[in-house]
């Protein structure tokens, strides 16, 4: 790699590399197995870097999506196993307690839902993409990320005790 590259990468780690890790952290379900994560995001970047144009940061985004959906393929077998989300892989500084909890509890929700809905919900709702965009991402149309994320929400209202067709306070109703 050249010093040139090298310069780009570094520059664009310092100033995109909290929230890819952020990223990976929710994707993952924890700060380590989130950082192992982008790392491997990072590897396949750096032996592909010539067939990437421009921006990394779409690259290693997909990248992500992708490998954590692998991971989660490769352990559906093994869910009631899986490791209970501590409440630091959700922030990096001090929160409210409440804040906290919900958090906790959300995520322990969201780890519930098959790997598709958790993905489309982490890049919707967590991350904030628009509809078109999470499709752009995924390799998916629209509507599929549409369904998708309805079916998801409605799962994590059944499973949190939620009634049917509640909606959360300001949302308008269609």
């Amino acid at each position: 790699m050249q010093s040139r590259d090298v310069d780009e990468l570094e520059a664009f780690l310092a100033e995109r590399g909290t929230l890819l890790l952020r990223t990976a952290k929710l994707l993952a379900g924890s700060r380590e197995a989130g950082e192992d994560l982008l790392q491997a995001a990072l590897e396949r970047f750096l032996k592909q870097r010539h067939r990437v144009d421009g921006d990394p940061e779409g690259y290693l985004r997909r990248t992500l999506y992708n490998l954590a959906a692998d991971g989660w393929r490769r352990r559906s077998t093994k869910i009631a196993g899986l490791r209970k989300l501590r409440a630091d892989a959700i922030g990096d500084g001090p929160a409210d307690t409440e804040l906290v909890d919900l958090r906790d509890a959300l995520v322990r929700l969201m780890l519930q839902l098959p790997a598709k809905q958790r993905t489309i919900i982490v890049l919707r709702y967590w991350e904030g993409h628009s509809e078109a965009e999470v499709a752009e991402l995924l390799g998916c149309s629209l509507g599929n990320v549409k369904s998708t994320a309805s079916r998801g929400m409605a799962r994590l209202r059944e499973l949190s005790g939620e009634p049917a067709g509640a909606r959360p306070a300001g949302r308008n109703s269609r």
